[in-house]
């Protein structure tokens, strides 16, 4: 009796899987796009800044750090700009506590949409494989009732097979697509470490100078 009700479901669930995997895929492709302009403004922002911290290390001139610090278009710029702003009111103590609470808060603004990507690039093809399960589940179904035709089960496999190469297609771009992303992320929040470090060097040089 139970099997009998599965089968019933094994029947609409091809159809559905296929639903649900397409439905995934136009949020994944819109989620993908929307982070690669979004970390592309961000990462070339980070990428003229690390130039920079680089000129600074290079030069041994800490005060430039003030000057970077006017660059609020980039993560790192607003970081430095609360850091000197701390550091100007109330010195060294609690600039590492600062820095550290303005990555939290950047952090998940950056990651956004990265742990949908994750879970599709993860669940997809289970998904479609769940989908030729079902799919193949009818066919042998249907070659009960057509009287041995076996072409009849050959279209009804091919056409379970589609959900499995469906459930690949939707997560390999998400996979790549999080992972790149990732990468970029990490980059980021790389030159913001290196940023805090300049500025508690700065704040130093300062305390050690009065």
């Amino acid at each position: 009796m139970l099997t009998d009700q599965f089968f019933v479901i094994a029947q609409m669930g091809h159809e559905v899987t296929l639903v649900i995997l397409i439905l995934l895929s136009v949020f994944s492709v819109a989620f993908i796009v929307e982070r690669f302009f979004a970390l592309k403004s961000v990462s070339e922002h980070s990428l003229k800044m690390r130039g920079r911290v680089q000129e600074i290390l290079q030069t041994n001139d800490l005060g430039e750090i003030e000057k970077v610090s006017r660059d609020l278009d980039s993560v790192e710029g607003r970081a430095l700009s609360y850091g000197l702003r701390h550091v100007k009111d109330r010195g060294v103590d609690g600039l590492e506590e600062v820095f550290s609470s303005y990555a939290l808060t950047e952090r998940p603004k950056l990651e956004k949409f990265l742990n949908f990507l994750a879970t599709v690039g993860s669940n997809a093809p289970f998904i479609g494989l769940l989908g030729t399960v079902f799919g193949i589940m009818d066919a042998f179904r249907g070659l009960a009732t057509s009287q041995g035709d076996a072409s009849a089960v050959m279209i009804g496999i091919s056409k379970a097979l589609v959900a499995t190469a469906v459930g690949l297609l939707v997560a390999i771009p998400a996979v790549i697509a999080f992972n790149s992303y990732q990468k970029q992320v990490k980059r980021i929040m790389q030159n913001l470490e290196s940023v805090k470090e300049l500025c508690l060097a700065y704040a130093k040089s300062m305390k050690g100078g009065a």
